[in-house]
């Protein structure tokens, strides 16, 4: 299974910097809705977190910018799931001209199971929220390895 296309949009124009460009949040924002989508898929969408009162907190993204995205270009979110434990998922967002082959920037996310109501706290994953995560990962085992996985920032000391 390829990866999951979780987020589809055009760049809108309140969008795009002074170059005509998308602006670096926007890139964050589009990830962000394709989080959501994700939970959608794993058992946590809007009406699952109402009433479990659990849902996932970020606990830390990288973005890549690697190719310029201009005003009215249309876009599609690919996601990976790298890896998972009991609380936490590893998932990479890679973002594509839509049906193509470029891929315009990429995110690296670490996201982590909480309970909202117990202050919020980590919580393991639900069995269905379990199941959902080792049935995308099976699907996605024969897919390589995204290319801006496991990148660090730093000048050469």
């Amino acid at each position: 299974m390829p990866a999951l296309i979780t987020y589809k949009t055009s760049v809108l124009a309140d969008w795009v910097d002074y170059n005509g460009h998308l602006r670096d949040a926007y890139y964050l924002l589009i990830f962000s809705f394709a989080t959501d989508a994700f939970m959608d898929r794993i058992g946590l969408a809007s009406d699952d977190r109402d009433a479990s009162g659990h849902s996932l907190f970020t606990l830390e993204a990288h973005i890549n910018f690697l190719h310029e995205v201009k005003l009215g270009e249309a876009v599609e979110v690919r996601t990976h799931i790298i890896g998972h434990d009991r609380k936490r998922v590893q998932l990479y967002h890679g973002l594509y001209k839509a049906e193509g082959d470029v891929e315009l920037a990429a995110s690296e996310q670490m996201l982590l199971h909480v309970d909202l109501a117990a202050g919020p706290k980590s919580a393991p994953f639900s069995d269905a929220s379990l199941q959902a995560l080792r049935l995308f990962t099976e699907a996605q085992r024969d897919q390589p390895d995204p290319m801006y996985v496991g990148r660090v920032i730093g000048l050469p000391k």
